[in-house]
């Protein structure tokens, strides 16, 4: 039996994918390996959101095909820069086409190589319609939706997955119930923009969330990333949405810069004001938020000026969590186009965001410190100890616990990251 490793990179978005395609590659008669090791195939499922990601994806093919795996890439990749792809590969699949792996594993078998990388113009499908592999453990990713409705002009990832398509709302009840049923405790709904699920379909998040919690059982569910100009339309729905307890205290609403004229050029359609009024709303209405927040430090046109303004943005809203990224262009961007600020720059303005966000999280971390929380353990931690996750997603290590199981931790000590705790039986 000719065995397939699956690879992969980057979002949720792409764990999912990578379930799908395990799963058809099952029904096709493949197996799957855990180890590339123990592969004739290797599939790459790649992201490509950063320069940097990018030069990985490229490097890990290459050492495949360097070992004498046969590698068919999927993702992201194949869509922002398909010169980047190593010419030895076995096959390319865009993100439109994961349905078609075995397909394209039949053909490199026989000697041929599958290329189907269709833009979202001139392909669509609807995943959740598709198979998934069904994995022991508690968490359980869903797709909402593909693609977004907005168009920053760094953002190369919208070549790939295109203008939103929310997939239907009782298809993702039914994935969710179906999950539940088979032992998962966390639902993570996943998109590039969940704050704009369902603009195209005639309903939104809100909506969603409540008929998700609706469903009996004691579950939890992580909310992704939402976008500011989407997320202020349904403002208090939302956060009405939020006060279930089935709902994680979690918020993942990028910034990107403090700055409104950055915030223009990068095509945000959002001001700082904005930004800063959700997160007001939610902070009063939803006690111990976890605010996670994206920065990108170094767009073109960032003065010094603009720079202090994020800042300062910083220090007053305090989020828990800053994703901070150092600008670097994307093939085929509007941003890309324009003058670029030296590295140097762009590299020391990263380390002082970064050496206050780091301190920010920490004095916000000390104030879990003898406090009991609720949590839900994940399995064995990857900093030692098990790993589970607090009422706010807050990343709890302990020393007991079975998966899936509720527990409560006093937290004793605390990191810049996460909460160190022991578990009150």
């Amino acid at each position: 039996m000719v065995r397939v490793h699956v690879e992969n990179y980057g979002c949720t978005r792409n764990r999912a994918d990578g379930e799908i395609m395990e799963a058809i590659l099952v029904r096709a008669g493949y197996g799957l390996a855990e180890t590339p090791e123990s592969a004739e195939y290797v599939v790459v499922n790649t992201c490509a959101v950063k320069d940097p990601t990018e030069k990985h994806m490229r490097e890990r093919v290459r050492e495949l095909l360097d070992s004498g795996k046969r590698v068919i890439v999927t993702g992201c990749l194949t869509h922002i820069n398909p010169e980047a792809i190593d010419p030895r590969v076995s096959g390319v699949l865009g993100v439109k086409s994961i349905d078609r792996i075995a397909e394209a594993v039949d053909i490199a078998e026989g000697g041929g190589k599958l290329v189907s990388v269709e833009g979202w113009r001139e392909r669509s499908i609807d995943k959740l319609e598709l198979p998934r592999l069904w994995k022991s453990g508690v968490v359980f990713v869903v797709p909402i939706g593909e693609g977004c409705l907005n168009a920053c002009t760094y953002c190369a990832t919208r070549f790939a997955r295109g203008v939103l398509k929310s997939y239907k709302p009782e298809l993702v009840v039914k994935w969710v119930r179906e999950a539940l049923a088979r032992g998962y405790r966390e639902i993570q709904l996943s998109s590039e923009d969940t704050g704009c699920y369902g603009f195209d379909i005639g309903t939104n998040l809100a909506k969603l969330l409540n008929e998700i919690t609706a469903i009996e059982g004691d579950f939890r569910v992580r909310v992704g990333m939402m976008n500011p100009n989407h997320a202020i339309k349904i403002l208090d729905e939302l956060i009405d949405a939020y006060r279930s307890e089935k709902v994680y205290r979690f918020l993942h609403l990028p910034v990107q810069s403090g700055d409104d004229e950055v915030l223009r050029r990068m095509g945000r359609n959002y001001t700082v004001g904005e930004f800063e009024e959700i997160v007001r709303e939610f902070r009063r209405k939803i006690p111990g938020l976890n605010l996670n927040t994206d920065v990108i430090v170094g767009f073109p046109g960032e003065t010094e000026e603009a720079f202090e303004n994020t800042v300062e943005l910083v220090r007053r809203v305090r989020p828990d969590k800053i994703n901070v990224s150092r600008y670097s262009p994307r093939p085929g961007t509007i941003a890309a186009k324009w003058k670029q600020l030296p590295g140097w720059k762009i590299k020391e303005r990263s380390r002082e965001l970064h050496r206050l966000r780091l301190r920010i999280a920490y004095e916000i971390n000390s104030g879990y410190t003898g406090k009991t929380v609720e949590a839900l353990v994940h399995g064995e931690g990857k900093k030692g100890g098990v790993e589970a996750r607090a009422f706010n997603y807050k990343d709890v290590i302990v020393e007991g616990g079975n998966a899936g199981e509720l527990i409560d931790v006093k937290i004793e000590r605390v990191t810049s990251t996460y909460l160190l705790g022991r578990v009150l039986w």
